[in-house]
């Protein structure tokens, strides 16, 4: 049987320090974890990294570079990214270990994706979007600064924690980043043909549908059914339009 362990995926955005890169794996191999991915990272591969890995070359070596964060997540069912509270547009957010039980209880049917960013500013709004939660890891409210690394093994052990309690599966399947994508795609092309969208700000409601939904979590046959109703839309404008 697989270890849902196994299906969690640490992603680091831009990561600046090679080093934070091989800490990060060695914490990652710590806590049981194996899947790293890069994106875009600044200087790797490099000799600094392998010397902080330590005893965990092995995860830093089969970690898997790319340069866009959709590649990163593309076959993820849900995405969660590690972000402070102050944001102008917060996505739902849960402390670490609040968020470890639903973690380890869709790994357990797929792979579920961490996101952390670079060391200066951490993730850019436009990652942050892509994600369907926010993770916030508590601290000193006068310093609540963590080094990257060190905010990986902290999620890490909440999540190894939380995977030697007992979790009652169930049946419920959860669609892939892409699916979702494609939903909120055709979402947007249906509601613009209908005239809902404002031409002028057309993103401001599109991210509010999509905070909905993020929160909503809709399995694959309910996201099923509303791509059924959209089609079922899209026919009705068509039929309109040609009368």
């Amino acid at each position: 049987m697989l270890n849902p362990l196994s299906n969690i995926r640490i992603v680091m955005v831009n990561t600046f320090h090679p080093g934070n890169i091989g800490a990060a794996a060695r914490a990652i191999k710590t806590m049981g974890l194996n899947d790293l991915v890069l994106v875009s990272p600044v200087d790797f591969p490099n000799d600094h990294a392998t010397s902080m890995a330590a005893g965990a070359t092995d995860v830093l070596e089969n970690a898997k570079v790319v340069e866009t964060l959709e590649q990163a997540i593309e076959d993820c069912q849900l995405v969660i990214a590690t972000s402070a509270r102050s944001r102008s547009h917060p996505w739902p957010i849960k402390e670490a270990r609040e968020m470890a039980p639903q973690i380890m209880e869709e790994a357990s049917q797929g792979k579920v994706a961490i996101l952390f960013g670079p060391e200066r500013m951490g993730l850019h709004n436009e990652h942050l979007r892509q994600a369907h939660f926010h993770m916030d890891i508590p601290g000193n409210p006068e310093y609540p600064v963590l080094n990257v690394s060190a905010a990986v093994q902290l999620v890490c052990y909440e999540c190894f924690m939380s995977n030697r309690q007992t979790y009652t599966k169930h049946d419920k399947a959860y669609p892939q980043v892409n699916e979702l994508n494609g939903f909120y795609a055709h979402l947007e092309s249906t509601l613009n043909d209908a005239g809902f969208l404002n031409k002028a700000h057309p993103g401001q409601a599109m991210l509010r549908l999509k905070r909905l939904f993020n929160r909503a979590r809709p399995e694959k046959i309910e996201l099923n059914m509303l791509r059924g109703i959209l089609s079922s839309v899209d026919t009705l404008i068509k039929k309109l339009e040609s009368k």
